[in-house]
């Protein structure tokens, strides 16, 4: 049985023009970034060599947030949303785990209608980017 948890696209684009493009988008769409990591450079400041281009972008919609909060404070726990872009080995990946398949954990029917709009203006914002 295959169970898919994520959304990915893919792009042409080198990881670093991929990430600005993706971070536009997502501001287009409501979300802004509140953090980003680049996954070889911590892990090297932390005496690890790793080499593929990754970064992690942090995301989020304040009044999605508030509303979701306000709902079930147990969504905290997957909060912010969680964007990467990443050199698979062929191309750049772009991608998140899906929020339906997060909020199915609580078990809280409130949360559905919720995750599924944020799902889909996070997937609109991908495919915009690439």
């Amino acid at each position: 049985m295959s169970f898919t948890y994520t959304y990915t696209v893919k792009t042409a684009l080198p990881v670093a023009e991929a990430v600005e493009t993706v971070k536009k988008s997502l501001q287009q769409n409501g979300f802004g970034t509140l953090w980003q990591l680049n996954v070889p450079e911590k892990l090297q400041e932390k005496g690890v060599d790793y080499q593929r281009e990754a970064v992690i972008l942090e995301v989020c919609n304040p009044e999605h947030a508030r509303n979701a909060l306000e709902a079930n404070l147990q969504v905290i726990y997957f909060l912010p949303c969680k964007v990467v872009v990443f050199d698979d080995g062929e191309e750049t990946s772009v991608g998140m785990v899906l929020p339906t398949v997060m909020m199915e954990n609580l078990q809280d029917p409130a949360l559905t209608a919720f995750a599924r709009e944020v799902e889909e203006t996070l997937q609109k914002a991908l495919d915009e980017a690439i």
